[in-house]
């Protein structure tokens, strides 16, 4: 991956798209703390995100990969309990504090229900949920989420994506986000960042990065533009001329 010089904002609810090996992954995991890079480096409000101690860093910053074990023999509650681990004292026992949070995290994913259901019983976009559940019990600044959707039916995509915009709207989340979906990025997203070949090709708003262009030279299709409700979509037209098949 080339040199990326990027600045997240507070508050932010960014998608990072682009073509299968792109990078997009790769530069989630790096702001993360998940990969280091070969040069220069990651800030946290201003201090490096590598010098920061492990259980401090995860106080502010939470990460929620493409594929996790959905097969795990816990309930969704013991699950939650995970997200409180960078917060409990060095003797290990939760406090009321910490059961006041898990209360929350399942309140509002509207798994209050499911707490004792355990994981394999749950349909994809519950267990989905759970995990994110287990990420917001951190109570964190920033969340990252890797294809939050994938494998997931169309009501469900939806139920994780209206589940993303409340946590930054009403508890004021940064989010930094890939998405497949194109579309789903444009209707939820404040800033899409479209990567290929490990460089940052885009950088703006919906409105702004959403044109027959990128199109065009990121994804090698055409495209038609067009707005509802005030949100940007796009449908594919035709492959352009150099992809096009004979």
């Amino acid at each position: 991956m080339d040199a990326i010089d990027l600045t997240i904002e507070k508050g932010e609810i960014i998608s990072l798209i682009g073509p299968n090996g792109s990078g997009k992954s790769t530069l989630l995991r790096l702001i993360a703390r998940l990969l280091k890079p070969d040069a220069g480096t990651v800030l946290l409000e201003g201090q490096s995100i590598h010098s920061m101690e492990r259980k401090k860093l995860a106080q502010q910053l939470a990460m929620l990969p493409q594929m996790n074990d959905h097969q795990l023999d816990l309930t969704v509650g013991e699950l939650i309990e995970f997200g409180r681990s960078p917060h409990v004292k060095s003797y290990g026992r939760m406090g009321e504090e910490d059961y006041d949070i898990i209360e929350w995290a399942l309140e509002v994913t509207n798994l209050t229900h499911y707490r004792d259901r355990v994981l394999p019983s749950l349909s994809g976009g519950e267990r989905q949920r759970a995990w994110i559940a287990m990420a917001v019990a951190q109570r964190p600044k920033v969340l990252f989420l890797d294809e939050p959707t994938t494998y997931l039916d169309i009501s469900h995509q939806l139920e994780v994506m209206e589940l993303v915009k409340e946590l930054n709207e009403q508890f004021g989340m940064t989010i930094v986000m890939v998405l497949h979906d194109i579309n789903q990025a444009a209707r939820y997203s404040d800033r899409l960042i479209v990567m290929k070949k490990g460089k940052i090709q885009y950088d703006g708003t919906p409105q702004c990065v959403l044109c027959r262009e990128m199109f065009q030279n990121i994804f090698e299709i055409d495209a038609s533009i067009y707005e509802e409700a005030g949100t940007t979509f796009f449908t594919p037209s035709k492959m352009t001329a150099r992809c096009a098949f004979t």
